[in-house]
């Protein structure tokens, strides 16, 4: 029997009698990973508005620091940026997660239903995961900083041509490119083994973080050739749908949102008995005349 601790959140990770309560893992082949993948795309095409909405950010963001590097001052962190936005992915598709399992349940899938997982009893671990993958992206962009600094010192790019000509015809350049991608490597692997399937089990199983990590991990080291072939699938979609101004992303992140709850599910084997979860609250309606009142709902109580 799961234990349950504060917060409604129930943990997984187990001793004793209770060793059997903690999720099972499977072996999974590269027939898996296609699998996971053509699920999500159902997914996507049932629900792309929805998707689209959600994950609109990805695109504009990407077109902001288009803009930004004109001034060409973060030049050199063009690439990281792009590239560390795949360490939040897994916190950012959270609504991906919950719109995939309401339709697997037979559930209504909608926008709204989306924001739904705001509203579960794990959402404070998962946000307590994510500000560590935000925590981990920030430790990149400054590591791929110091890198470039070490190549070719403070000395800014004159230009777009210039600093394509630096970083692919020098020795600094190729060094730069070794080094950033090797370290960079080092940090999508992190993130690999702390979230791939972290995420849908908080929202499925409202596990805490650190028990979801250490079931993440188990899955990695039980499918390590397999989990390594999808975080090369995910790097090789991101860059694709990173080429066209980013705006790819718009069908790139869904997708993957989507096919990441499937391979969870895929990996962990469903709870032979599972527990009764508390019900979430109803939505409370709130009439346009108490605003601004409505934004501070313990005043209201307390009479004030």
């Amino acid at each position: 029997m799961a234990t349950q601790i504060q917060g409604n959140v129930t943990s997984l990770t187990q001793t004793g009698q209770d060793a059997a309560a903690a999720p099972v893992i499977r072996t999974i082949g590269l027939s898996d990973l296609h699998r996971a993948l053509q699920l999500g795309w159902e997914d996507f095409k049932a629900v792309p508005s929805h998707a689209v909405i959600l994950c609109v950010i990805y695109p504009v963001l990407g077109l902001v620091i288009a803009r930004t590097v004109l001034g060409y001052a973060v030049l050199p962190l063009l690439f990281p940026l792009a590239a560390g936005f795949a360490l939040l992915g897994p916190f950012a598709a959270l609504g991906l997660y919950e719109l995939s399992r309401r339709r697997e349940n037979g559930e209504e899938a909608s926008a709204w239903n989306a924001i739904d997982v705001l509203r579960s009893p794990s959402f404070g671990a998962m946000l307590g995961l994510g500000v560590l993958l935000f925590a981990l992206f920030v430790t990149w962009i400054a590591t791929a900083q110091a890198i470039y600094i070490a190549a070719f010192g403070y000395e800014t790019a004159a230009g777009i041509p210039d600093f394509a000509e630096r970083v692919l015809t020098t020795p600094q350049g190729w060094w730069l490119i070794v080094a950033g991608c090797g370290v960079g490597f080092l940090f999508a692997l992190v993130a690999l083994c702390i979230s791939v399937v972290s995420f849908p089990l908080m929202l499925d199983r409202h596990a805490g973080a650190g028990d979801a990590m250490v079931t993440s991990l188990r899955a990695v080291a039980k499918n390590p050739w397999p989990m390594a072939v999808w975080g090369l699938i995910v790097a090789v979609l991101l860059v694709a749908g990173s080429l066209p101004f980013f705006l790819g992303l718009a069908i790139v992140i869904p997708l993957l949102g989507h096919a990441t709850w499937h391979l969870y599910r895929e990996v962990i084997e469903p709870e032979l008995n599972p527990q009764p979860l508390p019900p979430r609250p109803p939505r409370e309606r709130k009439p346009a005349a108490d605003f601004p009142a409505n934004l501070f709902p313990w005043r209201r109580k307390g009479g004030a």
